[in-house]
């Protein structure tokens, strides 16, 4: 029986910005596959190319040159419509500093992805609720973000992700701004939307605590995988060479 087709494939990827004496090379023949309803967290010091992993996956950036494939289509030949689409569709995005509007409420956040699809009101209204509800919100859906505690506001980020029914979310350092208490309470719903919904989770951290949540941690260095395993794998070996 074939194995199934990864749903995020990076091949032989290299980015490079700049040119000349500014040349810098964010990602140097990088391969990642990553299986769907997996969680798993990239990781490597400042300037390791996870960033820039990160964004090549969410259709943010583009290889300079190599592969990257979504549930096996070549993303670099679709055009900058289908790009947009594929983001639309596929893919959550959940940042570090929540990205929410202000003075608009929890409700109307979270509505915002289903404006751009076009979605009638009363379809967008009960989604955001839905949605809300299950990053346990219900009940605070009128609430603007000064209302919100920062964790709260990362769950109405998270619910935001979600509205779009994805099948990928990409979470940039989701607890950067958040005490070690709502980090970890966001951690517990990611895990559990990974668990129960199935939602394939890729997030970018430099805390082991945080990571220690996913199935496998990617660890690069100077735009290079260096290692990849299971958290507790990786953060030894890690130590063993330090």
């Amino acid at each position: 029986m074939a194995a199934p087709t990864p749903v995020i494939e990076l091949r032989d990827v290299t980015k490079v910005y700049g040119h000349g004496e500014a040349e810098v090379c964010a990602m140097d023949g990088v391969n990642i596959s990553i299986a769907s309803g997996e969680f798993v967290a990239i990781m490597g010091p400042s300037g390791s190319g996870k960033s820039t992993a990160m964004n090549m996956i969410g259709c943010l950036d583009s290889p300079t040159s190599g592969e990257y494939l979504f549930n096996g289509v070549q993303v670099g030949k679709l055009t900058q419509d289908q790009h947009a689409l594929l983001r639309r569709n596929y893919l959550g995005f959940v940042f570090q500093g929540f990205n929410l509007l202000a003075r608009t409420s929890a409700l109307e956040n979270v509505e915002l992805p289903m404006i751009y699809k076009g979605m009638p009101a009363a379809e967008r209204r009960k989604r955001a609720r839905e949605a809300l509800a299950k990053v346990g919100l219900a009940g605070r859906e009128s609430h603007d973000p000064s209302e919100l505690s920062g964790g709260q506001q990362q769950r109405a980020a998270i619910a935001r992700a979600l509205v779009g029914d994805p099948q990928v979310i990409l979470a940039d350092e989701p607890t950067g701004n958040l005490d070690t208490k709502l980090s970890i309470e966001i951690m517990e719903l990611l895990k559990k939307l990974n668990e129960r919904d199935h939602i394939t989770i890729v997030m970018v951290t430099h805390e082991e605590e945080m990571a220690a949540y996913a199935h496998r941690v990617i660890w690069m260095v100077d735009g290079k995988v260096e290692s990849t395993g299971t958290p507790d794998e990786v953060f030894k070996r890690g130590k063993q060479s330090a």
